[in-house]
């Protein structure tokens, strides 16, 4: 009986977990350089930085060492030049997991292993030993017993299409589907992730005619677009691209198979060519980024789905090929000073020059611009109450500042609170030439415009009516199952 009483409060906790958001932002460590700092010190750099995943390329010992008992989940993989090996004959891996993996866990938290790594770009033809390759990993994590706890998968590009644009005509290369199909069943069959690699960078620097720099940033002013199949809206490039993925999937009936994105980013110099190969924009880009995931906004094709994206890449790298971009996508130099700073909780923002945490908005506030368009404002103040992670409701009718019921005062309230809550720079009000700082204090009547310094105090009536956090769930919910929980254990006690 009294195991039976647990039951409903049992209950009841999992629906507090069902709830809980779970997208996850973690980072990719290559170590293609000189002087990069030892293993040690990255794993100590890794949780300063409150980074809670991190992705390598090989089972280098001693970096699995260096992650043992940091509460960081780790990915590891097998390079494709291990792939004949590996798919020949199962002792080499047998042997390779005995040493590589197994005296390491579960103290370093492995939790992924991927299986070769865009295969389909490397100029060896690998392609066709990637799932023997799988299927021999998978086989011996089962051996021992590890096959649940730690997930196989393969990485790809996005040239494993044959095309992406419109989003809904994603579809797969028809060469690779000697090997897809029976990857995609392995997936299927032991619920691994599809792995993909997404770089909207890429597609903005080969084709600036058709892709617009704010759009491949996630810039609010970025023009939408539209896919004439669906009539599904985009605004961003990442979001396209990933549907392009998913589509492709639904296409051969692998619609239920979660996508990981293992890589993704911005470089932050490049060739002369690449004017936009900028600290400030990779910075946009990966700030942009990392607060559409955390607010787990998903994609038009599949709106509030998690989404586990990796950003590449922790450090530059200087031995790679190639022109200049491909050794400067790193977010740390060798000497761990930061290339630019990121919030990796997605709340803020940060000074790109002096990388310091910017608190102050020194007597100022952002409102719209008298000579924003109607279409602008509009996009961009839908824009701030959805991936800006705005709290827009002190703008909904009956309440404080809802009135003047006009585009240009909603649209000033939701610019300048987005404004305050990201260090009040010029970059938190461009809103793409929207929004324009002021001195003068906006506020009237009851409607309270926030400044950075009273942001926990001001607008106390907007707070109330809604409660918007990252990761959270939403307040009217929480005080929902609260009120259940500990009336169902008042039930039990009655009962006892």
């Amino acid at each position: 009986m009294a195991r039976d009483l647990f039951v409903v409060p049992l209950l009841i906790l999992s629906i507090f977990a069902g709830v809980c958001r779970c997208s996850k932002i973690g980072v990719c460590y290559g170590r293609n350089a000189d002087d990069l700092p030892t293993p040690d010190k990255v794993a100590q750099l890794v949780q300063q930085h409150s980074i809670k995943y991190v992705r390598i390329y090989d089972t280098n010992i001693q970096v699995i060492k260096a992650f043992a008992n940091t509460g960081v989940e780790v990915m590891v993989g097998v390079p494709n030049s291990d792939l004949l090996p590996f798919s020949q004959y199962q002792s080499n891996v047998d042997t390779w997991l005995k040493n590589s993996i197994l005296p390491y866990y579960p103290a370093t938290m492995i939790t992924y292993i991927t299986v070769g790594a865009e295969v389909t770009e490397s100029s060896a033809n690998v392609s066709s030993l990637v799932v023997p390759s799988m299927v021999n990993v998978l086989t011996a994590l089962k051996k021992v017993g590890l096959h649940k706890r730690i997930k196989v998968s393969s990485t790809h590009s996005l040239g494993v299409l044959s095309r992406s644009f419109p989003p809904s005509a994603g579809a797969f290369n028809s060469k690779y589907a000697y090997f897809l199909k029976p990857m995609l069943e392995f997936l299927v069959e032991n619920q691994s992730p599809f792995m993909v690699n997404l770089y909207p960078y890429y597609a903005y620097r080969d084709s600036p005619s058709n892709v617009s720099l704010d759009y491949a940033l996630f810039s609010p002013s970025a023009q939408d677009v539209i896919d004439p199949n669906t009539g599904l809206v985009y605004t961003n490039m990442f979001d396209a691209q990933l549907d392009s993925i998913f589509f492709a999937l639904m296409a051969l009936n692998f619609k239920t198979l979660k996508i990981m994105v293992t890589e993704t980013g911005w470089p932050n110099k490049g060739a002369t060519k690449e004017t936009a190969a900028t600290p400030d924009n990779a910075q946009t880009y990966d700030t942009n980024l990392i607060r559409h995931v955390i607010n787990d906004t998903g994609t038009p094709a599949k709106p509030g789905e998690e989404i586990d994206v990796y950003i590449f890449s922790l450090f530059n790298e200087n031995r790679k090929p190639g022109i200049e971009s491909e050794r400067n996508w790193g977010l740390f130099y060798p000497d761990q000073t930061s290339v630019y700073s990121l919030d990796w909780n997605g709340r803020g923002n940060v000074d790109i020059v002096t990388g310091a945490n910017i608190t102050s908005s020194n007597g100022t506030w952002c409102v719209a611009s008298t000579n924003a368009s109607d279409v602008d404002l509009q996009n961009a103040l839908n824009w701030a109450c959805g991936s800006g992670n705005v709290d827009c409701s002190a703008i909904q009718p009956s309440q404080p500042c809802y009135q003047p019921d006009t585009l240009a005062s909603h649209a000033s309230f939701a610019f300048n609170s987005y404004f305050q809550q990201n260090g009040a720079t010029d970059v938190a009000c461009s809103f793409g030439g929207a929004g324009v700082r002021t001195m003068k204090d906006p506020s009237y009547d009851s409607c309270i415009y926030l400044t950075s310094g009273k942001m926990s105090s001001a607008n106390s009536t907007a707070s109330a009516v809604s409660s918007r956090g990252y990761n959270s769930t939403p307040l009217h919910l929480v005080e929902a199952l609260t009120v259940m929980l500990f009336s169902t254990f008042a039930i039990v006690l009655v009962i006892l």
